[in-house]
C-alpha cells in the first residue's frame, strides 16, 4: 500500500519523490508494503543496522543538505552515511509513502547533563493503520533503538538484548515532557528529552545549521561515525574507536589518522573516495 505525499511538502515528507524500491534495497527490507507495526518494526530495525551514523561531509568542509534528492543521493545511491536529520527526514519520507501517521518532533540530548541544551536531535512520533497505538521512532541517534518503542510512562524495550526505557514527567507550563532512557555500563542514563511539538522541514532545517556550523557543536570539532547492530556498537571519535556490548562491556583504542579511511571502510560502512580518504586522514581535520 502507498499514498501520495500531502500537497503542500512544507507539512509533509516528499514521500511521493522518493525511490522506494532503492530505499527499501538499502536496508534489506522485502516485507509487505503497508503501514502495520510489523512493517514499521522490520523498516526501523533495517534502517538502523544498515545505514551509518557519520557527520564526515562538516569535516570535508561541504554542506549537509537536507532535501530528499541528496539525501537520497548520499544514504542510498552513494551509501553513505549521515547525522540525525538526514536518517529522520529520509526514513519520514518513506513512511509517508507507505502510508504510516509520521509527526516530526525534536529533542534535546542530555546523556545524564543537568543544563539546558538546543533541541538539535531529531524523532518520529509514528501510528499504525488499525492500532491505536502510537510508537516513537529514533533512526537517528546512532545507537538504536533497533525498532519502535510505545509511548507509554515507564514502558520498557529489550531489543537484543539492548535496553530501553521511556518515562513521562511534567515540563514546562504542566506540559508533557518525555525523556528517554538507555541502559549501559553505568546504568540507566536519559539519553534525551523532548515534547510532543510538531516540528517540520523548515524547522530541522534551522537546526542542521546550528548543528553543522555552530562551534559549539560537537559535529564540528572532530570526525564522528557509528554502526550499530544487534550485537555490537561500534563508535569512531575523532581517532578513539570503541566498541560496546549489550552487555555493557567496552573496548577502546586508540587508532592512527592514516588508519582511519580503512577503519570507516571496513567497521562502518562508510566508503570515501580516494581524495576525501587522504583529505580525512590529515592531522588537522582529527585534531580540531
Amino acid at each position: 500500500m502507498e499514498t501520495a505525499p500531502m500537497s503542500d511538502s512544507g507539512y509533509g515528507w516528499d514521500g511521493g519523490e522518493l525511490d522506494i524500491d532503492a530505499y527499501l534495497s538499502r536496508i534489506g527490507f522485502d516485507g509487505e508494503r503497508a503501514p502495520t507495526l510489523e512493517t514499521l518494526r522490520a523498516l526501523q530495525r533495517g534502517h538502523t543496522t544498515s545505514i551509518p551514523f557519520e557527520n564526515l561531509e562538516i569535516m570535508l568542509g561541504r554542506p549537509i543538505l537536507l532535501d530528499l534528492e541528496n539525501l537520497q543521493d548520499k544514504l542510498v545511491r552513494r551509501q553513505r552515511g549521515g547525522y540525525c536529520y538526514e536518517h529522520t527526514i529520509l526514513f519520514a519520507a518513506a513512511l509517508e509513502r507507505l502510508g504510516f501517521g509520521v509527526t516530526a518532533l525534536s529533542a534535546r540530548v542530555t546523556l545524564g547533563a543537568d543544563e539546558i541544551r538546543p533541541a538539535t536531535h531529531a524523532v518520529l512520533r509514528v501510528t499504525t493503520a488499525g492500532d491505536d497505538r502510537v510508537w516513537l521512532c529514533d533512526v537517528g541517534f546512532g545507537r538504536g533503538p533497533l525498532e519502535p518503542i510505545e509511548f507509554a510512562d515507564g514502558a520498557e524495550a529489550v531489543q537484543d538484548g539492548w535496553r530501553f526505557r521511556l518515562e513521562r514527567r511534567t515540563g514546562a507550563l504542566d506540559t508533557d515532557l518525555w525523556v528517554l532512557h538507555q541502559y549501559g555500563g553505568e546504568g540507566w542514563v536519559d539519553r534525551h528529552t523532548f515534547t510532543l511539538n510538531p516540528q517540520y522541514s523548515l524547522d530541522y532545517a534551522v537546526g542542521n545549521h546550528y548543528v553543522s556550523t555552530s562551534p559549539r557543536s560537537p559535529f564540528t570539532t572532530r570526525p564522528f561515525a557509528q554502526r550499530f547492530g544487534p550485537e555490537v556498537h561500534h563508535v569512531l571519535d575523532g581517532t578513539t574507536w570503541t566498541t560496546t556490548r549489550p552487555d555493557g562491556s567496552t573496548q577502546t583504542r586508540e587508532v592512527e589518522e592514516s588508519e582511519i579511511p580503512k577503519l570507516l571502510d571496513e567497521v562502518f560502512g562508510v566508503t570515501l573516495d580516494a581524495a576525501d580518504a587522504a583529505r580525512l586522514g590529515q592531522p588537522s581535520l582529527t585534531a580540531r
